[in-house]
């Protein structure tokens, strides 16, 4: 230690031999200048290493989430030539934004306006200068914005209810922002209270919103909601946290005057709260009240127990769904009606339930899938094949399997667009895409995606797939899979669906007998190859493995000194994921969609969704309860169609691919140490 500590120092320029003298002309012994040496040496080997522009940006970022504007100030002064040197006056900014000088906000935002950092401190400059009230300014900036929020659009209302007080527009929008199930920023307050004071909320308006906040579940919002009735139905609505918590015992005590609408309100919510987990017992408690409610009310009732009587599998759906038809249903309603209709292949019910969905609803692939396949059922081949062919073209789960119901299969994919070293080269040069790129080093995915995707934002085609060729070989596959994802007449699958990794992969699925093409459609979906990816739930790694699963797989397969720690590491992550991959497809007998919906959501949640008798692949996916696994499964299946066409193996149509669903009862389970 000390000999490098001498060598730094003589590198330095220090002058060691002079280091023992303690005065001029005053001699001391060698152990003294030997002690004092060692006293220095001592104390250099505690101070850490120089510090690089990385450490420093970093711990800036620290100071900024510490809110220590002192201490961000000294980094900022060490990083004013830095690449990220941006998000540093942005967070000097954000901290002191209450503050900041106009003249400030506007020569940071532009000097800055290629980064999303500028859009992000123009939001926030807003909702300061709202909380102010300072009109003018906001008005001013307002036009510039990006990215808009409620808060800031109710701002917006208040600026323009500001500037002309006998414009109703604001008060007619705000009264639109009202009718929500969710918790609504302090700035949207303003509004509703004049609402209330001009009486442009009726009861009716107020007891619709309180209605949505109970579907939704949000009681704290219901309750905020109440605070606008009338004196009169305030005390129909205190049970609400009662009800809330046990409502079966608030209806089984009969704790409810049905006189009153806030009685009947409380009444309804408590029905509809047991039905979310217990449809039959919700109709049990329905069924001896029901008549002492009007038959707006009844059809409202029975149109919420039909919702989760669907979801459940239930064979009753339909008909609870029949008692609900004076009910003005909902989208999410109605597609659960939709998909009740789809698995008991009632097709005119299906397309009644789709016609009657909002016009955005009807344009998602799912449902002209499937009202094409309505059309055809009901004997109209020729429609359907219109109605398919429009769909084809699209590059998605039900774009396939349209194709294939006009006879097409995927094949070995074409590249239509190479980008050259010279539009790559002019891609990479972008300052946006630079800083993205030394933030994902840094690994700051958050800010480093946020700041992608506004640097590709105006992109055509060929931009994205340079962009998308630059990320590849950063080895960003998410960005490039994402990026690659957006181009509308140029493509390039081979830059959608990488294959990082394959020759280690394919060490596991060989032993395994495993496809690739589903296990790379499955990890496609499940981290877009992130190594270090990591769940809100916590799941890990490239095959993102939850540390219950990962504990049961590495018990299974004999690893020794096994820690979640090491999850992440690719061949462990492998060697678990496709252990338990080939579990589940073992335990659903070769099945792929119920082991990809296994993989998802837990091989007891597969099973449960199964018919008792064989169904439609297509129709088992689409009735998944869970909106994030049915996404999953359908991204899996059509992630593993494109990589066997990439891979080339042997044409097979998704269709195929998908199989029938057998029947609950002829299948052994097989769950019993399952994690």
């Amino acid at each position: 230690m000390l000999s490098f500590w001498l060598a730094q120092h003589r590198a330095a320029g220090l002058n060691i031999a002079g280091m023992g003298r303690i005065s001029e002309g005053r001699s001391t012994s060698l152990s003294a200048r030997l002690a004092g040496i060692v006293f220095i040496a001592l104390q250099f080997v505690f101070v850490p290493a120089f510090a690089t522009p990385d450490d420093d940006f970093l711990a800036a970022r620290d100071a900024y989430a510490a809110r220590n504007a002192t201490r961000l100030d000294q980094y900022a002064h060490k990083l004013k030539n830095y690449a990220l040197a941006s998000f540093v006056q942005y967070w000097q900014l954000s901290l002191n934004i209450d503050t900041a000088q106009p003249d400030e906000i506007n020569d940071f935002l532009e000097h800055h306006s290629d980064s999303f950092v500028a859009d992000r401190l123009r939001a926030e400059w807003l909702k300061s200068l709202g909380k102010q009230k300072q009109w003018a300014l906001f008005q001013a900036a307002y036009p510039q914005l990006v990215n808009e929020d409620t808060d800031i659009t109710c701002y917006q209302l208040q600026a323009r209810l500001a500037s002309a007080a006998n414009d109703n527009g604001p008060l007619s929008e705000a009264k639109r922002l009202w009718f929500s199930s969710s918790d609504l920023p302090t700035s949207c307050n303003p509004l509703f209270e004049r609402l209330a004071d001009e009486q442009l909320l009726s009861v009716d308006d107020i007891f619709t919103r309180l209605r949505l906040a109970l579907e939704a579940g949000n009681v704290s919002v219901a309750r905020y909601v109440t605070q606008y009735l009338p004196d009169k139905y305030q005390s129909g609505v205190k049970p609400l946290e009662t009800v809330a918590e046990n409502p079966a015992r608030f209806l089984e005590k009969h704790a409810y005057d049905l006189t009153t609408r806030g009685g009947q309100e409380m009444v309804i919510f408590a029905v509809h709260r047991i039905a979310r987990t217990d449809p039959e017992a919700a109709i049990n408690h329905w069924e001896p009240i029901k008549a002492r409610f009007s038959p707006e009310e009844r059809a409202y009732v029975a149109s919420q127990i039909a919702l989760h009587l669907a979801r459940q599998h239930m064979p009753d759906a339909l008909t609870w769904f029949g008692y609900a038809q004076d009910a003005p249903l909902n989208d999410l309603q109605l597609a659960w009606k939709a998909r009740a209709a789809m698995r008991s292949k009632h097709w005119h019910t299906l397309l009644s339930a789709i016609g009657a969905m909002s016009a955005s609803d009807q344009r998602r692939p799912e449902w002209r899938y499937w009202k094409a396949r309505a059309i055809k059922a009901t004997g109209k081949p020729v429609a359907a094949d219109e109605q398919f062919a429009q769909l084809s073209r699209e590059h998605n789960f039900y774009g396939q399997l349209a194709s294939e119901e006009l006879g097409a299969v995927i094949e070995p994919l074409v590249v239509t667009y190479k980008p050259t070293e010279e539009e790559i080269k002019t891609i990479a040069s972008i300052p946006a895409l630079q800083r993205a790129l030394v933030l994902y080093r840094l690994n700051l995915r958050a800010e480093g995606t946020r700041e992608w995707l506004w640097a590709i934002r105006a992109f055509d085609d060929k931009q994205l797939l340079a962009a998308a060729e630059l990320a590849r070989r950063n080895e960003l596959y998410d960005r490039a899979i994402n990026t690659a994802d957006r181009t509308q007449q140029l493509h390039d699958f081979g830059l959608r669906y990488p294959a990082p990794h394959r020759d280690t992969m394919q060490t596991y699925t060989k032993r395994l007998n495993l496809d690739d093409a589903w296990v790379y459609g499955l990890m496609r979906q499940e981290s877009r190859f992130i190594s270090v990816a990591k769940s809100s739930v916590g799941a890990a790694g490239m095959m993102q493995l939850m540390p219950a699963t990962a504990r049961w797989a590495a018990k299974k397969i004999g690893m020794k000194s096994f820690s979640i720690g090491i999850v992440h590491q690719l061949d462990t992550n492998f060697a678990l994921g496709t252990y338990y991959m080939k579990h589940v497809l073992d335990s659903f007998n070769g099945n792929s969609v119920l082991a990809t919906a296994a993989y998802n959501a837990g091989p007891g949640r597969a099973r449960r969704w199964q018919d008792v008798k064989p169904m439609d692949a297509a129709a088992y996916v689409e009735t998944i309860p869970f909106t994030e696994t049915r996404d999953y499964v359908k991204k899996v299946m059509s992630n593993s169609a494109y990589y066997a066409a990439r891979f080339g193996d042997p044409l097979t149509s998704l269709k195929k691919r998908l199989g029938v669903i057998p029947g609950k009862n002829s299948q052994q389970d097989n769950s019993s140490d399952e994690p």
